[in-house]
């Protein structure tokens, strides 16, 4: 298996409508990256793709980045600047722990869909949705060759 065919086609179409759904309580940009191995620490790999993906292009610095490397069981949660400004250090910890919950009983798909609903009710608070918001950033998922 790999990250391209990781997710059945009803699996991607629940974590894009996870995505849809959360962006609809903030003005965050919210984004997955599905690859097979992170050959470094997750956390300096999903800022790569955070910046391949052109993430910090976003208005308000509000892009989210969920990274998950299957083959190597790793993953990160990375926020862009305007949100790390707002927060604690420990702002992604809650939805850390929801998807490592999941993660650990095979349940990938469960996982990203509630730690992505997380992430909208926490950026809520600092980012909420505006009337003119629009989406900056594409909500399907994106993989990786590593």
């Amino acid at each position: 298996m790999n990250a391209d065919n990781f997710f059945n086609s009803e699996e991607r179409n629940e974590i894009v409508a996870a995505i849809e759904k959360a962006e609809l309580n903030t003005s965050g940009e919210i984004r997955v990256h599905v690859e097979n191995h992170c050959k470094d620490d997750a956390l300096d790999r999903a800022v790569q793709v955070f910046s391949m993906l052109k993430m910090h292009k976003t208005r308000l610095r509000n892009g989210v980045l969920v990274y998950l490397a299957i083959k190597d069981q790793r993953f990160a949660i990375i926020g862009d600047a305007g949100i790390n400004a707002k927060v604690s250090d420990d702002f992604w910890d809650k939805t850390k722990s929801i998807m490592l919950k999941e993660f650990k009983s095979g349940e990938f798909c469960n996982g990203l869909v509630k730690g992505i609903g997380s992430a909208g009710e926490q950026l809520h608070d600092f980012f909420p949705y505006q009337s003119d918001d629009i989406n900056e950033l594409s909500d399907d998922i994106s993989f990786g060759n590593n």
